[in-house]
């Protein structure tokens, strides 16, 4: 059956003006794979056995965004489309990148030195689809696989082997066995790789709809390379009425209960990272898991300060897991307290965190807690409703309030506030200038009592 593909009117723009300069021209890659599998590209790349001066030539916006490896991306009303000489790699070295790049007037060899085969296809409306190696065979059967060799290609560049889980994970695939192979073999190379990379592809992963393909990357021997932790997590089995799968199972099971949300699929990940180190047992043969939640923050601050990622995504996550697992009571003092610690704008998503947290455990468990959860959720939107405060940000006095009294000392005036904070949080009509300031004295120490 001839494929037809409708190509973007600039795509098109850009192959004619290529082809009608001599050239040939080609969509290629991910946007082709994608329009095939019915999926809506999120960009499209074209190949071309134009050098990067020709085409540069040829078009009024360029950019040279990786002369070097022969790309120029040519912007058209704000949009840019990356355009790629034809090019054979060179040798590769240390396993990350080619020494040196050649360019070629052969489509087929430049489509020869790509990763995978549902990767490897190139269009143009003049030849139609141009799919060597089985692409749409490998679409057809919902397999990742390599084009050649698999150790040749992982040997080239180990993250590929990061890009088959991921692959699969965002596609629903199986990975085809001998690929499969391949990455349990040579799994120790991504030692080689930058964390910014392994970062990129991981997040990409657990944010997939099948973030249980992390289970594979463990399988195969990846996350012994990248997240030994997890590994651990793994081995940890939960002999507690509360749960019925391993610490890693437990953490595989939560990720796939709360949406694909960056921050929230990191924080599902590392919310019981900590448990191995904390793990004891009574003598009845149960096992505990105290101060876990701590113990985890610490953990996963330290893995994502490996892996390179940004400190607001560290903080936000590491909050989400230092508090995971707290026993909040339904009375709405109980509940402003927490909020306060947690902060106003990441509350709300602490309670998909722990009704994600709750559905991977026991589903024997699972109804009481659930319903306690809805009666901390009541609470809290009477909390936001009556418009309590639940931050310095909210308390009716400020710090230039008490320099004004005649409190100079910055430690004092934070200490004061913290006090008069902790009163409000207690009793929410306390939070008046005038009665905070009325009871100054009182604040100046610990409160040990309430008017």
């Amino acid at each position: 059956m001839k494929i037809q593909i409708r190509l973007p009117e600039a795509v098109q723009y850009i192959l004619h003006t290529l082809e009608e300069a001599g050239f040939e021209a080609y969509a290629v890659g991910g946007c082709i794979r994608d329009v095939i599998m019915g999926r809506e590209p999120n960009d499209w790349d074209i190949t071309t056995s134009a050098n990067p001066v020709e085409v540069k030539r040829l078009f009024r916006k360029t950019i040279d965004t990786g002369i070097k490896h022969g790309t120029v991306t040519i912007m058209i009303k704000r949009t840019g489309y990356e355009v790629t000489t034809y090019r054979v790699d060179g040798e590769y070295r240390d396993g990350r990148h080619p020494e040196n790049v050649l360019f070629t007037s052969s489509l087929e060899e430049d489509l020869e030195r790509r990763d995978f085969t549902v990767n490897a296809m190139a269009y143009n409306e003049k030849r139609g689809l141009v799919d060597l190696f089985g692409g749409v065979q490998d679409i057809s059967a919902k397999c990742i696989r390599c084009v050649g060799p698999a150790e040749q290609r992982f040997t080239e560049d180990a993250l590929r082997m990061m890009r088959a889980i991921r692959f699969s994970a965002q596609f629903g695939y199986e990975i085809e066995e001998s690929t499969r192979t391949a990455i349990c073999r040579l799994a120790p190379n991504l030692q080689k790789i930058s964390a910014e990379r392994i970062q990129a592809e991981l997040v990409k992963l657990i944010t997939s709809p099948h973030p249980e393909m992390l289970r594979t990357a463990y399988e195969t021997g990846i996350t012994g390379m990248i997240l030994p932790e997890f590994d651990l997590c793994m081995k940890t089995p939960q002999n507690n009425p509360h749960h019925c799968y391993s610490v890693g199972e437990h953490i595989i099971q939560s990720m796939k209960e709360i949406r694909p949300d960056r921050i929230l699929r990191l924080t599902m990940l590392f919310h019981d990272i900590g448990k191995p180190s904390m793990k004891s047992t009574d003598d009845n043969g149960v096992d505990h898991f105290r101060n876990h939640a701590q113990t985890g923050a610490e953990t996963a601050r330290k893995i994502m300060q490996r892996l390179k990622f940004d400190n607001e995504t560290i903080r936000r996550v590491c909050r989400f897991v230092q508090y995971h697992d707290w026993q909040i009571h339904a009375e709405e003092s109980s509940i402003r307290k927490v909020i306060s610690k947690i902060g106003e704008d990441a509350f709300p998503e602490m309670f998909e965190v722990n009704e994600a947290d709750i559905s991977a455990q026991n589903p024997g468990c699972k109804e009481e807690k659930l319903i306690k959860l809805n009666r901390l959720k009541e609470a809290y939107t009477l909390i936001r409703k009556n418009g309590d405060c639940l931050s310095l940000k909210t308390l009716q006095v400020s710090g230039e309030d008490l320099i004004r009294c005649g409190i100079g000392q910055g430690t004092e005036i934070g200490s004061i506030l913290k006090n008069m904070l902790s009163d409000v949080l207690e009793q929410p009509e306390h939070n008046h200038k005038e009665y905070l300031l009325n009871h100054l004295g009182s604040y100046r120490g610990s409160i040990r009592g309430r008017d």
